[in-house]
């Protein structure tokens, strides 16, 4: 039945469109839902704006791909119900479902994502068609640069860096942190002094303002889904950086890889130490599937594995997970696996709670970050220990991430 509703849904909107002239993600008849549409989520802070295109495959079948702060991202899973859109980031274990008017004036609904084993995140979910005009301001406050940044919650400093885009008030940047980035950030300033940034990627709904001050300084607020909300400072500082991320965390030398045990998503045991997982070089992610910063260095472990696994890299990912239901959990690493095509092993470490973990995990003398990146030699000897992650919104930064880690496997693995 869902199949033939679809047919009949790609059907009826095909017909409008070449009655109209028109192609998928061009401008389209009000009464279809293809398209270019504008897409916010209601946050406590304001609205998090971001535009979703929904198309057809050569193949008819429904495509959304999401775009946010410079990234495009198709959306994994799309279903069609009668008068209703489903869009699943199965990945992040996080959906939009929408009613469709049917006169095409709005796709109205909500965003919900898993926060624990029966506890959401929701927010409320809007799209409309693009107005026309130009969205730009007669006067560019410009914030372009790198800012020396301040959160409240945070002990450790972190790093803005942000750009104005040519002839516009638009900007687009990021933070970075001792713990990931902030991701693909996208906003823009006002004559006021006053600057808006947000991102939403399926897992992070992230809106921040602030007002620039007297004395040059940015002063404001960042709200995160439904569920944090803190204050945050800038100043401008062109040598702004982060701690040395390979200090901030230390291996513990009395835990030894045998006593490590973890299952796979199958309920099989396995100890770190079991010849199967070892390798000449070895790396170990400390991670969980529902963190972004988690997704950007799968994308990278995965490039790893295939350019080193030949030359006797060995990684071996623990999953910290949202629930504590093993069957759950494990089944979400399995959707992971598939979604980012992982050839190396997955083991079910336990709950993302940072005590927790660190006591499932107790090689580490902490567990700071979601990703924690350990590197092993052939022995077992933890060579480095790298916290968080800087992804590729951050450029150079990822750029040098990149280079550090390759450089460190390649000395590993001429030793070996």
């Amino acid at each position: 039945m869902r199949q033939l509703l679809l047919c009949i849904f790609l059907l009826t909107c095909s017909a409008a469109l070449q009655a109209h002239g028109t192609e998928p993600t061009g401008a389209t008849p009000e009464d279809s839902p293809l398209g270019v549409w504008e897409a916010w989520l209601e946050s406590p802070g304001g609205k998090i704006p971001f535009e979703l295109d929904v198309m057809t495959s050569p193949q008819r079948e429904l495509e959304v791909a999401l775009r946010s702060g410079g990234e495009t991202t198709r959306v994994p899973v799309v279903r069609f119900e009668p008068n209703e859109l489903l869009l699943e980031f199965v990945h992040y274990d996080s959906r939009i479902r929408a009613t469709w008017n049917r006169e095409g004036k709005s796709l109205d609904g909500e965003w919900s994502k898993r926060a624990g084993l029966e506890k959401w995140s929701r927010l409320e979910f809007h799209a409309r068609r693009p107005r026309s005009g130009a969205d730009r301001s007669d006067k560019i406050v410009s914030v372009a640069g790198r800012w020396a940044v301040d959160f409240s919650s945070e002990e450790l400093p972190a790093v803005g860096i942000f750009e104005m885009q040519e002839n516009q008030s638009h900007v687009r940047g990021t933070f970075l942190t001792a713990k990931g980035d902030y991701r693909y950030l996208a906003g823009r300033t006002f004559d006021d002094g006053s600057l808006e940034l947000s991102c939403f990627d399926g897992a992070h709904a992230f809106l921040f303002k602030a007002k620039l001050q007297d004395d040059g300084t940015l002063a404001g607020d960042f709200w995160s889904r439904d569920t944090w909300h803190e204050t945050w400072t800038a100043r401008r500082d062109e040598t702004a950086a982060l701690p040395d991320p390979m200090r901030l965390t230390r291996w513990q030398e009395a835990v030894s890889l045998e006593a490590l045990r973890f299952p796979d998503p199958d309920g099989r045991v396995w100890s770190l130490a079991d010849p199967a997982l070892a390798g000449k070089a070895r790396i170990i992610e400390v991670f969980g599937t529902w963190c972004p910063n988690c997704n950007d260095a799968t994308r990278y472990f995965v490039e790893l594995q295939e350019r080193f696994g030949s030359r006797g890299l060995s990684i071996v990912a623990l999953a910290f997970e949202l629930t504590g239901d093993f069957e759950r959990d494990a089944a979400q690493v399995q959707r992971y696996r598939e979604y980012h095509g992982i050839e190396y092993p997955i083991l079910v470490a336990g709950l993302s709670d940072k005590k927790e973990a660190a006591q499932a995990f107790p090689a580490l003398d902490r567990v700071l970050a979601f990703p924690t990146t350990i590197f092993l030699d052939a022995a077992g000897n933890a060579r480095a220990i790298y916290t968080g992650f800087s992804g590729p919104a951050t450029g150079p930064a990822y750029d040098r991430l990149r280079q550090q880690f390759e450089s460190l496997i390649e000395e590993i693995l001429s030793e070996s």
